[in-house]
């Protein structure tokens, strides 16, 4: 990768309704970073490919992906003399479609081709994931398709899974922003036995759903333990998730919002949905994950 390389990463949609920092899907939204080593110093460009504004990015050692680049390569054991980036963002931020997940990912798996590797499944995930704490969006975004995360002492772990090729996700995305640490804020510290015996049981059910049956999908993404307590942060999204609900489409917040997802088999939303003041689009399942390709 001496002359360079280009890196691809999907977004990412977590949580699916009941599967609260466990489930995650990549989505066909892509960022793109292109990796060129230099001399020495750092130069970082970033352009706004559709993610609704770059201008509060910085271009210094604090930028998402170099930390994301240095981390991994002080683990591999490298340090390129130079590093000049030219990221292309099209995932918005702060939107609950894992633009920081999808970030840190784009730096581990350049950090792996600066060192000349292949990318390690199991040592990435540990990398990508301890920058939020949890692995679903990262998961879904290094290795593409569903994903279920979970935590084993201080390792994460996931599987892949493919969903079903039937289902068709639909965004609805807001102009306003949201921070994780935000809503996380808004969850309580203990929640009632009957809401986490109903999410146990439907986040059961939606790994069937997803990947077999469809048709439960409404059911299987019925959430009671995270979703009511973020509402005050994004009522519009709130309103939008009870009202396609009402009309028979499974939607949920996507991760910490205010990002809607519906899980659909058509590709649309019903008319009357009220989907005023969103930006609709269906987006792929993304089944590859992050890609690097030399330049």
């Amino acid at each position: 990768m001496s002359g360079g390389f280009r890196v691809t990463v999907p977004a990412s949609t977590a949580n699916l309704g009941p599967g609260f920092d466990a489930f995650g899907m990549a989505l066909g939204l892509h960022d793109v970073v292109e990796v060129q080593v230099t001399d020495g110093g750092l130069k970082v460009e970033v352009a706004d490919a559709g993610a609704g504004g770059v201008e509060d990015v910085p271009t210094d050692e604090t930028h998402l992906v170099v930390r994301a680049i240095r981390k991994t390569c002080a683990h591999l054991g490298v340090e390129p003399p130079g590093l000049h980036l030219r990221c292309f963002n099209a995932i918005p931020h702060a939107r609950g479609l894992g633009s920081s997940a999808a970030a840190v990912v784009s730096g581990v798996a350049a950090g792996y081709a600066l060192a000349g590797r292949e990318l390690d499944a199991f040592d990435a995930l540990q990398l990508a994931a301890g920058f939020e704490g949890h692995a679903d969006n990262a998961a879904a975004s290094l290795f593409g398709g569903l994903v279920l995360a979970w935590c084993e002492g201080d390792q994460f772990h996931t599987e892949r899974l493919t969903p079903h090729p039937s289902i068709r996700p639909v965004v609805a995305v807001p102009s306003e922003r949201s921070a994780t640490a935000t809503t996380r804020g808004l969850l309580p510290p203990a929640v009632p036995h009957a809401d986490a015996a109903h999410n146990a049981g439907r986040a059961a059910l939606a790994v069937h759903a997803l990947t077999a049956k469809p048709e439960l999908l409404l059911a299987a993404t019925e959430d009671r333990l995270h979703q009511h307590y973020r509402a005050p942060a994004y009522p519009a999204s709130t309103e939008l998730v009870a009202t396609l609900r009402a009309q028979g489409v499974p939607a949920a917040i996507s991760g910490a919002g205010p990002t809607v997802l519906a899980l659909t088999t058509t590709g649309i939303l019903p008319a009357g949905a009220g989907v005023e003041g969103f930006d609709v689009f269906e987006l792929a399942v993304d089944l590859t994950g992050v890609q690097v390709a030399a330049q």
